[in-house]
């Protein structure tokens, strides 16, 4: 599967230009963009980054990582996701860094989604569902999820997003109506962010195989 991954990652550079800040997200695929990305790295003008991690992965590269403030609008975002569905629609946040990568999402004009053949599903849910939390709120947030989805939120235990937030994972879900689910869930107080990118979804797809598949 990491070559499907590395297929899909490397595809992706087609879609960036001269000149570009680039938005990058976060993870294993998102990894070999970053590698690629570093080859061609005196051909943008920087990149606007989705986690510490992937900060630290840019800079080695010697990419230019620049505040999402200073940037403002991006042309592209690259991405991954932990499920995808036939409409582009994604669960994100197996990495914990969905509020960031949604932030990204929001201000870029095009969002390619980067993912090996497993991620894609018919029905969200299958993946359990992250929601960032303000860490006083998360037995709250987990009871009004629980009551409005009747799916199971379990506390990432030990882990802290770069937000210094923590992350419930909501299993046992099938999400039929994925927007209506992530506003519903985004008026619960004390939620963060929901890994449901569904309002704003994906604008391309690319499945790592050999060639890639785009949709």
């Amino acid at each position: 599967m990491s070559e499907a991954k590395r297929l899909a990652g490397e595809k992706a550079i087609d879609y960036v230009e001269d000149g570009m800040i680039v938005g990058v997200g976060t993870g294993s695929t998102v990894a070999y963009f970053i590698d690629a990305l570093g080859r061609i790295r005196d051909r943008i003008a920087g990149a606007v980054s989705s986690s510490e991690q992937s900060t630290t992965r840019l800079k080695a590269l010697g990419i230019e990582v620049l505040d999402a403030n200073a940037a403002g609008p991006l042309k592209l975002y690259v991405d991954g996701a932990d499920e995808c569905d036939p409409h582009k629609r994604l669960i994100k946040g197996g990495g914990a860094a969905l509020t960031r990568e949604k932030i990204i999402a929001e201000a870029a004009d095009t969002f390619v989604c980067i993912v090996d053949p497993a991620k894609q599903v018919p029905v969200l849910g299958r993946f359990p569902l992250p929601v960032e939390v303000i860490p006083m709120a998360r037995s709250l947030v987990a009871r009004r999820i629980l009551a409005l989805t009747g799916g199971q939120p379990v506390w990432r235990d030990g882990v802290v997003t770069d937000n210094g937030n923590w992350i419930l994972d909501v299993h046992n879900l099938s999400i039929t109506d994925p927007v209506g689910m992530e506003t519903e869930l985004n008026q619960i107080p004390g939620v963060v962010s929901v890994g449901l990118f569904a309002r704003r979804p994906a604008d391309i797809v690319i499945i790592g195989g050999e060639p890639p598949k785009v949709l």
